[in-house]
């Protein structure tokens, strides 16, 4: 089929390219790539036969929030809009239900597989109704490898299964970071790398992120180089926000967000106060800043 591509970045233009190479027909549109079929969203949607289908891949926020806009000004009744950013369920459902008054359908596709989807396929956790997404089906079963797609609910489904998907992800890559940093530590002479290496194979705690951080200790062995600043794109601190507004106990994906908020602490301040307690009451030494 032929569809519109909103955003030809790393995620984006894989999919395109990856939808390509399954035969079908994607018209690609970024002010910021010289890969861009068409020059103005104008042009994509005169490019594109109604009923028109058009995925939207930018960053979350306002340049999807525009997009998304300006796109309700451009198509017409039973068109349709995927929308496969990091965004905010809420979002997501505001959205919907400002296209769905203009008769514009609206899907959200919460989209993982970074820049390995190109050959590996995306995992998609579809938000929307039977109707549209059995539109859209086709290009989604390019996109995902066997089993990777789920229709998981109306619109906002998607992207929120999406945030809960990248707040296991945090707690996850957090888990890898304190085992590293113990073993590294160890007064034992443990080959880390080996260790790690070793997890991959037969161990109960085996996965893609594991093969991930022995590749990147393969490439800078011991991290060298490697500021320990991590940011948080939001997913996290909303995954957080909904368990607290749910009732539901999440020490552990907590922990990783609040592990990455003190990351970027340059100052180190809640340290610092707590290091001037520790003084008073105890009597303890306060190591002085170079």
């Amino acid at each position: 089929m032929k569809l519109g591509m909103i955003g030809l970045g790393r995620m984006g233009g894989n999919m395109a390219e990856r939808l390509r190479r399954h035969g079908h027909e994607v018209v690609g549109f970024d002010p910021h790539s010289d890969k861009a079929d068409v020059s103005s969203l104008e042009d994509l949607v005169a490019a594109l036969e109604p009923p028109r289908v058009v995925w939207v891949m930018v960053p979350s926020g306002e340049p999807t929030e525009s997009t998304v806009t300006a796109l309700g000004g451009l198509l017409a009744e039973d068109d349709l809009v995927i929308e496969g950013g990091n965004s905010n369920y809420g979002d997501s459902i505001r959205r919907a239900t400002d296209l769905a008054d203009k008769g514009i359908g609206f899907i959200d596709a919460g989209t993982s597989g970074g820049i390995w989807g190109l050959d590996n396929g995306y995992c998609l956790m579809v938000g929307g109704s039977d109707e549209h997404v059995a539109v859209a089906r086709p290009i989604f079963d390019a996109l995902a490898p066997e089993g990777g797609f789920a229709h998981v609910g109306p619109e906002g489904a998607g992207h929120f299964t999406k945030m809960v998907h990248n707040g296991i992800e945090y707690g996850l890559m957090q888990s890898y970071a304190e085992g590293y940093a113990i073993l590294d530590r160890s007064d034992l002479g443990i080959d880390v790398e080996a260790a790690l290496s070793a997890w991959r194979h037969g161990s109960v705690v085996r996965s893609w992120l594991l093969d991930l951080l022995v590749a990147a200790l393969e490439q800078t062995p011991d991290l060298q180089g490697i500021s320990g600043i991590a940011a948080d794109s939001g997913e996290g601190r909303w995954t957080v926000a909904e368990a607290v507004r749910l009732g539901v106990a999440t020490p552990v994906i907590s922990a990783a967000l609040f592990a990455r908020f003190v990351s970027q602490d340059e100052e180190g301040t809640p340290m610092k106060v707590v290091a001037a307690l520790r003084h008073q009451f105890g009597g303890h030494a306060i190591e002085k800043a170079p």
